[in-house]
């Protein structure tokens, strides 16, 4: 229990400063965001539970593939803030995302389908 509770508080913490940083300097806020600190935290959780590589090398490899689907957020969030308050915005470019990544998990799907060497969504 208390290993649980030393991942979630790094973890945690980890938002927090982000955050706060953020407040004071979007750029450095941006670069600290910027950094896969998730992923890189979920990679070495896995590892510490499981020990076993080919189970890590396959979520950074996931990872990867589905990052790209993440970045329609980035792109739409500024465009739809100069037209829109900021929720509708929000909730726009989080539909735009969420779309993205099912089209990205269907050319996942298509792409594995072909017997080519992409990660199973």
């Amino acid at each position: 229990m208390l290993y649980y509770l030393v991942k979630l508080a790094i973890s945690a913490a980890s938002i927090v400063v982000i955050s706060e940083v953020a407040k004071r300097s979007s750029w450095i806020g941006g670069l600290l965001a910027s950094l896969p600190l998730v992923s890189f935290l979920s990679i070495i959780w896995l590892y510490v539970d499981t020990k076993d590589t080919d189970k890590v090398a396959e979520l950074a490899r996931s990872t990867l593939w589905l990052v790209l689907p993440s970045f329609t957020f980035f792109l739409a969030l500024p465009f739809l803030l100069q037209r829109w308050t900021f929720v509708p915005s929000l909730l726009t470019a989080t539909l735009i995302m969420f779309v993205s990544y099912g089209l990205m998990l269907l050319v996942m799907q298509w792409v594995q389908s072909s017997g080519t060497n992409a990660p199973e969504p």
